[in-house]
């Protein structure tokens, strides 16, 4: 491939694993350079009466950052929805498990549903020198991809990836005190760490018939 440079790359789009969702469901599509900041602030504001984050900006949810939503614009006054999807692949899987997390944190008794995918993203290839009689090649890669679906009602515990509402609250204040405290090298309360070679260290070598230059300097 030292003869080739990447010219384009197109994912092709996978359908949703998730059937039988009102057409209004949100879809918020999660890219590597999206800012998870715009990513909270437009899926809280459809799923909070008063999204914090909106109030704290003073604006209202950008449509930008790698927030695509099939079909549908930021209006004010647009009814709240009870369910939401975060779907992404390569490497802004990460980046969307991210934001559903801190989703479930503001809202709570949030079902989960994770559906893990591959999408196919098709790469064109053209040659650096066209007289060299060299073609162009297409190549296509699979890409893992991850759905994640949000809901306020209850969904089928039967499905595998499904997730429980439940609390947050103690996990979030148990990494904040690993932070603080530097994570599991803590030390106990009361532990003292040992100094030097041990408590005779410093008396090594003085016995009671030892003397100092001084003092054997007086006796002569």
């Amino acid at each position: 491939m030292e003869n080739y440079s990447k010219a384009r790359t197109a994912e092709q789009p996978s359908a949703c694993p998730f059937p039988g969702l009102p057409p209004d469901t949100p879809e918020v599509r999660v890219k590597d350079g999206s800012k998870i900041r715009n990513l909270l602030r437009y899926a809280l504001s459809r799923m909070e009466a008063k999204p914090r984050a909106a109030e704290e900006e003073g604006r209202p949810a950008p449509e930008e950052g790698g927030v695509a939503v099939e079909g549908h614009q930021e209006a004010p006054g647009r009814p709240l929805c009870k369910q939401m999807i975060f779907t992404a692949s390569g490497k802004g899987v990460s980046k969307a498990i991210t934001c559903a997390e801190i989703v479930k944190r503001r809202v709570k008794g949030l079902h989960q549903l994770t559906k893990l995918l591959y999408s196919t993203a098709v790469e064109v290839w053209e040659p650096l020198e066209p007289a060299a009689g060299l073609d162009s090649l297409t190549v296509s890669r699979n890409l893992p991809a991850i759905w994640i679906l949000l809901s306020l009602e209850p969904l089928d515990t039967s499905q595998p990836g499904y997730q429980a509402p439940g609390r947050y609250d103690a996990l979030w204040a148990q990494s904040a005190n690993r932070e603080e405290g530097g994570g599991f090298t803590r030390q106990r309360p009361g532990h003292r760490r040992k100094r030097g070679g041990g408590g005779g260290g410093s008396s090594r070598g003085k016995g009671p018939g030892h003397q100092t230059g001084r003092s054997r300097e007086a006796n002569k």
